[in-house]
């Protein structure tokens, strides 16, 4: 399947894909697994609707991609499939939720974007789930 294809690429730049996709991932997890903890908690939400699509479904949502989106993105598993709810995520924390903050504020935010859309040119590399699967 084209969408997992894995190109060829030379080993430092396999290597290179697997530090960034591992690492921006494991910091992105701790920013959903916080979620995760607070939408357990017997506290009540405090989260953006920016969607307008109810609370809990625009946390679940959140969760989704920054929780189990990550975890795939460690494995190097359906990785440009997974980087959609990334990039989305993104976009509407860039330009909905923190619209009108400065720069200061959303420049993480920024960061993992662009990471992201890196991600989904390049693909996973070699050292992934994905090229063990759908290499050709």
């Amino acid at each position: 399947m084209k969408l997992f294809h894995v190109g060829k690429l030379d080993t430092k730049t396999n290597y290179a894909l697997l530090f960034l996709r591992v690492s921006v991932s494991l910091l992105m997890l701790t920013h959903g697994v916080t979620k995760l903890l607070n939408f357990f908690d017997l506290a009540p939400l405090q989260f953006p609707d920016p969607l307008g699509i109810g609370l809990e479904l625009s946390i679940i949502l959140a969760i989704l991609a920054e929780v189990v989106c990550s975890i795939l993105l460690i494995l190097g598993l359906w990785t440009r499939a997974v980087l959609i709810p990334l990039i989305v995520t993104m976009f509407i924390a860039i330009f909905m939720v923190h619209l009108h903050h400065d720069l200061a504020t959303k420049e993480l935010t920024i960061i993992y974007l662009i990471v992201y859309i890196v991600l989904m040119i390049t693909g996973p590399g070699k050292f992934s789930l994905d090229y063990k699967i759908y290499r050709k």
